[in-house]
């Protein structure tokens, strides 16, 4: 699958420590890259638990440094080219975050620096502390982004707006939602995430929810594409998005993936979508 991907043109591989098990996604992206690791933009997390007793997460000083060379030698790279803050870290002076993150890049063992599911106004605070502190500032922003999801052009996309951060939209589809996949008032195939993640299938499947993704397969339709397609395309036509992350089990979900963000759409299609989304 990774090398697949290579091989279409997908450059952004997004991981975090935490992935698959403790360590797991990274773990297997170092094994399975090799050389191909160049060809790339490597992007990995830190800050979410990844022990029980407290002591290895947050971004203090200590744990970042001890951190990004878990996350260096399970990846088999001397350099990341992403390093995102997966959580804000309410113990730790961001001032503090800051400095250990710009002393990376100085080493040459980060390129760049992101953060995920910070709110606005943490956004803005990280931008200009680094620009009073002198240091590297984050370059993009990763939070929950999809057409049954818009509650960060409240104030979030805003921020990146301003600031001129990269969106990297997570949860592209909703959890599967808006794949075409789930039929209205119909049990979720045994081999779907909503039928192994219930708790999943309660937050998305909602009655606003099930007539909007009616609404827009009905668009697509008539549009001569897929449900699939109109997720990604519209995302990759929206301000301050970087790269759409999506997951995928097979070669084929893959190859899909690739094909489905190549619809460019209208400012009449988009302001029936917002119509649709947004009623």
């Amino acid at each position: 699958m990774i090398h697949r991907a290579i091989d279409l043109g997908i450059t952004l591989f997004d991981t975090a420590d935490i992935y698959a098990g403790m360590g797991g996604s990274e773990t297997v992206l170092g094994e399975v890259l090799g050389d191909r690791r160049k060809d790339i933009v490597l992007a990995t997390k830190y800050s979410k638990p990844m022990s029980q007793d407290g002591t290895k997460q947050g971004a203090s000083r200590r744990y970042i440094m001890s951190a990004v060379e878990a996350s260096l030698k399970r990846l088999k790279t001397d350099y990341i080219d992403l390093y995102q803050q997966h959580d804000y870290d309410p113990l730790t002076p961001i001032e503090e975050s800051l400095r250990a993150l710009d002393d990376l890049v100085r080493q040459g063992k980060v390129r760049y620096l992101g953060n995920s599911n910070f709110p606005a106004w943490r956004i803005a605070e990280a931008e200009l502390l680094a620009r009073q502190m002198g240091v590297n500032r984050f370059v993009s922003c990763q939070d929950e982004y999809s057409l049954v999801m818009r509650d960060i052009e409240e104030d979030l996309l805003p921020a990146a707006q301003e600031y001129k951060l990269g969106l990297l939209p997570f949860f592209p589809l909703a959890s599967g939602l808006l794949t075409g996949k789930y039929q209205r008032g119909a049990a979720a195939p045994a081999d779907t995430r909503f039928a192994k993640a219930p708790a999943l299938r309660d937050r998305y499947v909602t009655p606003r929810n099930e007539d909007i993704v009616e609404k827009l397969q009905a668009f697509a339709d008539k549009s001569g594409h897929t449900l699939l397609e109109l997720a990604f395309s519209w995302l990759a036509s929206r301000p301050q998005v970087s790269s759409v992350i999506a997951g995928a089990t097979r070669v084929e979900q893959v190859e899909q993936n690739v094909k489905a963000i190549g619809w460019t759409l209208s400012a009449e299609e988009i302001a029936e979508i917002d119509e649709i989304t947004k009623g």
